[in-house]
């Protein structure tokens, strides 16, 4: 029997959010990919980890768009088996993760992972250098025929559905460049995908280092793909424990880590840090409310960790040149944790190149 503070423990040690010095070499996260969406994205999952992201450049980092259609950033040097990594497990499962674009490519007795290849073949083919996403777009949609388009309203105009363009710019060889926006693609210099992923990315393996102990379901809602998938190629080292009642697998070489774990530090997480990102949600937060408050439908805030422990949410506050960190903590904060989330926010204030005004813990 293991408990949620043995979990949380866990996986504050094997995301190394409790160390004050690290490198791109040694961060874990990497491995299954860091979420850079938003302000307080990428970097700032790095940066409270330890890592010195001033300088941080296309030369150290590639930025894909992976698991979920989203951002991540991984190691330049892991970009050929990444993208062996977030290859669809079969057709059914690149079904599942381009939505409702796999409804009218099925009526037209087109295969999945057949329409995904030919995205990527005529994305590739545009995208000779660095390229606009609308751009890539619209020559897509007069490229393509009807069951790989959709008729978008906002914009009256017909594009290519949006997860099928996301997922199959990786199979393109294709990269984001950091800091544009719109985003803009450009060709992965050298590129080619390898034969398959090591153990290192492998992302049921990485998912069970940094979020175990993990079911099979959750790591398939974290990837979006069937959970039949998921368990063919399920670990055969793993060991079972039982969490809150639930059969949850771990990886066996992480078993003492589990049971030895101290999760000490504080530390202000962005909205999408991978923290917050595991597919047990009761055992990150138990209280429903709480939950209700960390995730809502739209505007995510980020959390404030303490020991192991979410213990509020946070939201950044910016007017002019004032910045402000807003905090709203769960239950009352001693002194020393107060002081404690001051130093991150003065942390943050410095990532973001701008003074803190302060930190308003409300009332």
């Amino acid at each position: 029997m293991v408990d949620r503070h043995q979990v949380m423990n866990f996986r504050v040690r094997a995301q190394q959010l409790d160390r004050d010095e690290g490198t791109l070499a040694d961060t874990a996260v990497l491995d299954i990919g860091v979420q850079n969406t938003g302000p307080d994205g990428g970097r700032w999952a790095l940066a409270v980890r330890g890592v010195d992201v001033t300088g941080l450049s296309d030369a150290d980092v590639v930025l894909l768009w992976t698991v979920r259609g989203a951002p991540h950033l991984y190691r330049r040097a892991d970009a050929a088996e990444v993208a062996a990594a977030v290859e669809p497990f079969s057709d059914a499962d690149a079904g599942k993760r381009v939505y409702d674009a796999a409804k009218p490519l099925k009526a037209a007795g087109i295969d999945n992972l057949a329409a995904l290849d030919e995205i990527a073949a005529r994305m590739r083919a545009i995208v000779t250098r660095p390229t606009v996403k609308g751009d890539v777009s619209g020559r897509l949609a007069a490229e393509l025929p009807e069951p790989y388009l959709r008729s978008c309203r906002p914009c009256d105009a017909t594009h290519l559905y949006e997860m099928p363009f996301r997922l199959a710019a990786v199979r393109a060889g294709l990269e984001l460049q950091l800091d544009t926006s719109p985003p803009v693609l450009r060709r992965i210099t050298g590129f080619r995908r390898a034969a398959a992923p090591g153990d290192r990315v492998d992302l049921i393996r990485a998912y069970l280092r940094l979020l175990g102990p993990a079911t099979p379901k959750q790591v398939a809602d974290y990837l979006d793909a069937p959970v039949k998938d998921v368990k063919a190629r399920w670990p055969d080292d793993v060991v079972e424990v039982t969490v809150d009642g639930e059969a949850r697998s771990l990886l066996a070489a992480d078993e003492e880590a589990l049971e030895s774990a101290d999760g000490k530090g504080t530390r202000l997480l962005g909205p999408f840090d991978l923290f917050l990102q595991a597919k047990d949600r009761t055992t990150l937060v138990p209280d429903a409310p709480h939950a209700k408050e960390l995730w809502p439908v739209l505007g995510r805030p980020g959390a404030v960790l303490v020991d192991g422990e979410l213990v509020g949410t946070w939201r950044p506050r910016k007017s002019g040149r004032t910045f402000t960190v807003a905090v709203h903590p769960w239950h009352r904060l001693p002194n020393a944790t107060r002081k404690a989330i001051t130093t991150q926010a003065e942390h943050l204030a410095a990532h973001r190149s701008v003074p803190l005004s302060g930190v308003d813990f409300g009332s």
